[in-house]
Protein backbone atom coordinates (compact mmCIF):
# COMPACT_ATOMS: atom_id res chain seq x y z
CA UNK A 1 0.00 0.00 0.00
CA UNK A 2 1.66 3.48 -1.09
CA UNK A 3 1.23 5.74 1.63
CA UNK A 4 -0.54 9.59 0.93
CA UNK A 5 1.81 12.01 2.01
CA UNK A 6 0.26 15.24 3.30
CA UNK A 7 1.43 18.80 5.06
CA UNK A 8 -0.77 20.61 6.73
CA UNK A 9 -1.57 24.25 6.55
CA UNK A 10 -3.09 26.14 9.49
CA UNK A 11 -3.70 29.99 9.73
CA UNK A 12 -5.64 32.55 12.47
CA UNK A 13 -5.66 36.10 11.48
CA UNK A 14 -4.63 37.90 14.47
CA UNK A 15 -1.79 37.37 17.69
CA UNK A 16 -4.31 36.66 20.08
CA UNK A 17 -5.64 33.34 18.20
CA UNK A 18 -4.26 29.95 18.75
CA UNK A 19 -3.84 27.11 15.49
CA UNK A 20 -3.26 24.67 17.93
CA UNK A 21 -6.81 23.30 17.76
CA UNK A 22 -6.43 23.31 13.79
CA UNK A 23 -3.70 21.48 13.89
CA UNK A 24 -4.76 19.13 16.58
CA UNK A 25 -8.25 18.08 14.21
CA UNK A 26 -6.48 17.76 10.93
CA UNK A 27 -3.69 15.67 12.62
CA UNK A 28 -6.53 13.30 14.54
CA UNK A 29 -8.31 13.38 11.15
CA UNK A 30 -5.47 12.05 8.92
CA UNK A 31 -4.13 9.74 11.34
CA UNK A 32 -8.00 8.08 11.08
CA UNK A 33 -7.77 8.08 7.47
CA UNK A 34 -3.87 7.07 7.35
CA UNK A 35 -2.13 9.93 5.87
CA UNK A 36 1.18 10.44 6.60
CA UNK A 37 1.74 14.20 7.95
CA UNK A 38 5.15 15.39 6.85
CA UNK A 39 5.20 18.93 7.86
CA UNK A 40 3.33 21.20 9.48
CA UNK A 41 2.72 25.03 7.92
CA UNK A 42 1.04 27.77 10.41
CA UNK A 43 1.21 31.10 11.45
CA UNK A 44 -0.50 34.09 12.56
CA UNK A 45 -1.12 36.68 9.60
CA UNK A 46 -4.63 38.19 8.13
CA UNK A 47 -5.69 36.15 5.15
CA UNK A 48 -5.93 39.00 2.84
CA UNK A 49 -2.17 39.09 2.69
CA UNK A 50 -0.60 38.53 -0.76
CA UNK A 51 1.48 35.34 -1.14
CA UNK A 52 4.72 37.17 -1.11
CA UNK A 53 3.57 38.12 2.35
CA UNK A 54 2.66 35.36 3.84
CA UNK A 55 6.16 33.56 5.02
CA UNK A 56 4.39 30.19 5.94
CA UNK A 57 2.79 29.84 2.13
CA UNK A 58 6.10 30.65 0.79
CA UNK A 59 7.73 27.55 2.78
CA UNK A 60 4.97 25.54 1.74
CA UNK A 61 5.10 25.80 -1.24
CA UNK A 62 9.30 25.49 -1.88
CA UNK A 63 9.02 22.34 0.43
CA UNK A 64 6.27 20.84 -1.87
CA UNK A 65 8.45 21.75 -4.72
CA UNK A 66 11.73 19.85 -3.02
CA UNK A 67 9.97 16.87 -1.50
CA UNK A 68 7.53 14.00 -2.26
CA UNK A 69 3.83 15.30 -1.27
CA UNK A 70 0.39 15.17 -2.24
CA UNK A 71 -1.43 16.75 -0.57
CA UNK A 72 -1.71 19.99 1.28
CA UNK A 73 -4.94 19.47 3.94
CA UNK A 74 -6.52 22.33 5.31
CA UNK A 75 -9.51 22.75 7.92
CA UNK A 76 -11.53 24.93 6.33
CA UNK A 77 -10.92 27.24 2.46
CA UNK A 78 -10.60 30.75 3.92
CA UNK A 79 -7.64 29.19 6.05
CA UNK A 80 -5.81 29.48 2.45
CA UNK A 81 -6.96 33.19 2.56
CA UNK A 82 -9.71 35.15 1.96
CA UNK A 83 -8.57 37.39 -0.51
CA UNK A 84 -10.20 35.20 -3.91
CA UNK A 85 -7.37 35.73 -6.47
CA UNK A 86 -4.75 35.19 -3.87
CA UNK A 87 -6.26 32.08 -2.36
CA UNK A 88 -6.57 30.62 -6.33
CA UNK A 89 -2.84 31.67 -7.24
CA UNK A 90 -1.93 29.25 -4.16
CA UNK A 91 -4.62 26.34 -5.61
CA UNK A 92 -3.14 26.84 -9.51
CA UNK A 93 0.68 26.54 -7.82
CA UNK A 94 -0.26 23.49 -6.35
CA UNK A 95 -1.84 21.81 -9.79
CA UNK A 96 0.56 23.10 -11.24
CA UNK A 97 3.70 20.44 -9.07
CA UNK A 98 0.58 17.85 -9.08
CA UNK A 99 -0.71 18.36 -5.69
CA UNK A 100 -3.66 18.49 -4.80
CA UNK A 101 -5.13 20.86 -1.79
CA UNK A 102 -7.63 18.87 0.37
CA UNK A 103 -10.30 21.33 2.35
CA UNK A 104 -11.46 19.06 5.31
CA UNK A 105 -14.63 20.84 6.32
CA UNK A 106 -15.69 20.26 2.98
CA UNK A 107 -13.85 17.05 2.24
CA UNK A 108 -12.87 18.98 -1.44
CA UNK A 109 -10.04 17.79 -3.21
CA UNK A 110 -8.91 19.93 -6.24
CA UNK A 111 -7.04 16.69 -7.98
CA UNK A 112 -9.03 13.40 -8.74
CA UNK A 113 -7.13 9.98 -7.92
CA UNK A 114 -5.69 10.06 -11.69
CA UNK A 115 -4.01 13.26 -10.88
CA UNK A 116 -6.10 15.80 -13.24
CA UNK A 117 -7.94 18.71 -11.94
CA UNK A 118 -11.34 18.06 -10.09
CA UNK A 119 -13.77 20.70 -11.92
CA UNK A 120 -16.58 20.80 -9.41
CA UNK A 121 -14.33 20.72 -6.13
CA UNK A 122 -12.19 24.11 -7.89
CA UNK A 123 -15.54 25.54 -8.55
CA UNK A 124 -17.01 25.31 -5.08
CA UNK A 125 -13.66 26.14 -3.71
CA UNK A 126 -13.68 29.51 -5.75
CA UNK A 127 -17.64 29.85 -4.67
CA UNK A 128 -16.46 29.25 -1.14
CA UNK A 129 -13.52 32.03 -1.45
CA UNK A 130 -16.23 34.51 -2.84
CA UNK A 131 -18.44 34.10 0.17
CA UNK A 132 -15.27 34.56 2.78
CA UNK A 133 -14.24 37.61 0.85
CA UNK A 134 -17.44 39.16 0.58
CA UNK A 135 -18.01 38.35 4.02
CA UNK A 136 -15.32 40.25 4.90
CA UNK A 137 -16.25 43.31 2.85
CA UNK A 138 -19.85 43.36 4.92
CA UNK A 139 -18.35 43.64 7.94
CA UNK A 140 -15.97 46.58 6.73
CA UNK A 141 -18.94 48.11 5.18
CA UNK A 142 -20.77 47.73 9.06
CA UNK A 143 -18.34 48.87 10.81
CA UNK A 144 -17.32 51.50 8.56
CA UNK A 145 -21.33 52.94 8.19
CA UNK A 146 -21.42 52.62 12.03
CA UNK A 147 -17.99 54.86 12.71
CA UNK A 148 -19.73 57.44 10.60
CA UNK A 149 -23.21 56.97 12.15
CA UNK A 150 -21.59 57.92 15.58
CA UNK A 151 -19.57 60.38 13.93
CA UNK A 152 -21.98 62.23 12.55
CA UNK A 153 -24.34 62.04 15.85
CA UNK A 154 -21.53 63.43 17.86
CA UNK A 155 -20.98 66.25 15.73
CA UNK A 156 -24.37 67.39 15.58
CA UNK A 157 -24.94 67.33 19.06
CA UNK A 158 -22.04 68.50 20.06
CA UNK A 159 -20.75 65.35 22.24
CA UNK A 160 -17.45 64.49 22.54
CA UNK A 161 -16.28 61.36 20.49
CA UNK A 162 -15.56 58.30 22.66
CA UNK A 163 -15.51 56.90 26.05
CA UNK A 164 -13.91 59.26 29.12
CA UNK A 165 -10.59 58.55 29.53
CA UNK A 166 -10.88 57.06 32.93
CA UNK A 167 -13.70 54.83 31.64
CA UNK A 168 -12.50 51.15 31.86
CA UNK A 169 -14.63 48.18 32.24
CA UNK A 170 -13.35 45.51 35.02
CA UNK A 171 -12.68 41.99 34.26
CA UNK A 172 -16.20 41.03 36.30
CA UNK A 173 -18.35 42.91 34.18
CA UNK A 174 -17.14 41.98 31.02
CA UNK A 175 -17.06 38.03 32.13
CA UNK A 176 -20.44 38.78 33.06
CA UNK A 177 -21.59 40.42 30.28
CA UNK A 178 -19.80 38.25 27.53
CA UNK A 179 -20.31 34.83 29.28
CA UNK A 180 -21.79 33.16 25.94
CA UNK A 181 -18.62 34.61 24.12
CA UNK A 182 -16.10 33.61 26.15
CA UNK A 183 -17.63 30.34 26.43
CA UNK A 184 -17.61 29.63 22.36
CA UNK A 185 -13.98 31.53 22.41
CA UNK A 186 -12.55 28.41 25.00
CA UNK A 187 -14.78 25.90 22.42
CA UNK A 188 -12.33 27.49 19.95
CA UNK A 189 -14.43 29.20 17.41
CA UNK A 190 -13.16 31.88 15.48
CA UNK A 191 -13.71 35.63 16.08
CA UNK A 192 -15.39 35.65 12.82
CA UNK A 193 -17.95 32.94 13.52
CA UNK A 194 -18.58 34.13 17.17
CA UNK A 195 -19.29 37.96 15.71
CA UNK A 196 -21.73 36.13 13.04
CA UNK A 197 -23.65 34.06 16.23
CA UNK A 198 -23.86 37.20 18.32
CA UNK A 199 -23.17 40.36 16.99
CA UNK A 200 -20.16 41.34 19.48
CA UNK A 201 -17.62 42.65 17.93
CA UNK A 202 -14.38 41.40 16.82
CA UNK A 203 -12.44 44.28 18.77
CA UNK A 204 -14.57 43.23 21.89
CA UNK A 205 -14.13 39.64 21.21
CA UNK A 206 -9.95 40.55 20.86
CA UNK A 207 -10.41 41.58 24.56
CA UNK A 208 -12.29 38.62 25.47
CA UNK A 209 -9.71 36.11 25.16
CA UNK A 210 -7.85 37.20 28.11
CA UNK A 211 -10.39 35.31 29.87
CA UNK A 212 -9.63 32.36 27.72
Amino acid sequence: MIMTNIVLLCRVSTNRQDYHRQVAELTQYCTQVGWNICKVFANKVSGVKSIEERPEIQELIDYVKTNQVDKVVCLEISRLGRNTLEALKVIQLLTDNGIALYVKNYSLCTLNDDGKPNAVASLICTILLEIAQMERLTIAERMASGRKQYIDRCRAEGIKMGRPSTYRKSDETYKAQYGKEITLLRKGISLRNIYSLTGTSVNTLRRLCAFV
